[in-house]
This record gives structure tokens, C-alpha cells and sequence, in this order.
């Protein structure tokens, strides 16, 4: 199993976009992220230390313009804070071990799935395939990866 320890170099190899939204607390534009439309099976990555955030298997269409889940892969690997910027109060998302700023959860998400939206920046991810999965020491999560009609 991976270890997902700070290195000092990680911060250093981020483009300026993910160090923007990762870093800074930034959002990327709607409709423009990497992953938006990704339905190949696998799991999504911190950017940063390469924690395991979030199953293809729970992923779905929001028409939010941002990659959106129904969960994280395991919660110990999300922290949910309070964010009060923007004249609104909203549950921010943030990678524990990495510290990254991830993106939002919201309560209007699918019902039959606990009614959760995990609204996510691309550019806080890395998006790992299922057949790379063993290879990059991702293996113990292969039972969350599940195939499904695209």
C-alpha cells in the first residue's frame, strides 16, 4: 500500500492552475476541467501526495460543469471545513494528508446515493485507469472500481 507523506518537491511540480485551485483555494472554470467528462473505470488522486480521493464508480453527471461524486473512495482521506468566503456559508473539501483545496460538498446530490454532491476541480486530481492501478501501488482499492454504461 502507498504512503502518502509530505515531500517538499510535491507544491513545486504543480502547473499554475493546479496551484491555483490547490493552493490558493481557486476554482477552475466551469465546464473546462480535464476530468469533466472522464467515464473510464479507475479512481481520482490528490494532485499533490497522490491520496486516494474518489471512485469512478461514484461519479456522475451534476450538470454543474465540475466533475461530481456521491462519496469520497474512504472518508479518512476528505476533511469538510466550514467556508464562509463568498457571502455564503458551504462545506469546503480538502485532501487530509496533502492539505489540498479539492473543491465543495453539497446536499443536492442523487437521493438513492445519500444525497451528497462532491462538487471537484480538475485540476485537484489525477486520475489513475483501473489496469494502472496495481502498478502504481493502488491496488487496495481496486474493489472500489466498478464497470458501468457510460
Amino acid at each position: 500500500m502507498r504512503e502518502f507523506s509530505k515531500k517538499p518537491d510535491a507544491i513545486a511540480k504543480l502547473t499554475p492552475e493546479q496551484y491555483r485551485v490547490t493552493q490558493e483555494n481557486d476554482t477552475e472554470r466551469p465546464g473546462t476541467g480535464e476530468y469533466l467528462g472522464n467515464k473510464e473505470p479507475g479512481i481520482y488522486v490528490d494532485i499533490v501526495l497522490g491520496e486516494p480521493l474518489f471512485a469512478s464508480s461514484d461519479k456522475f453527471e451534476s450538470g454543474s460543469g465540475w466533475p461530481s461524486f456521491t462519496k469520497p473512495i474512504e472518508p479518512s482521506q476528505v476533511n469538510e471545513l466550514q467556508d464562509t468566503s463568498h457571502g455564503t456559508i458551504r462545506t469546503e473539501v480538502r485532501s487530509t494528508h496533502g492539505d489540498s483545496h479539492l473543491g465543495h460538498v453539497f446536499s443536492d446530490g442523487p437521493r438513492d446515493c445519500g444525497g451528497l454532491r462532491y462538487c471537484i476541480n480538475s485540476a485537484a486530481l489525477r486520475f489513475i485507469h483501473r489496469d494502472d492501478m496495481e502498478a502504481e501501488g493502488y491496488g487496495a482499492w481496486l474493489d472500489h472500481v466498478e464497470d458501468r454504461d457510460a
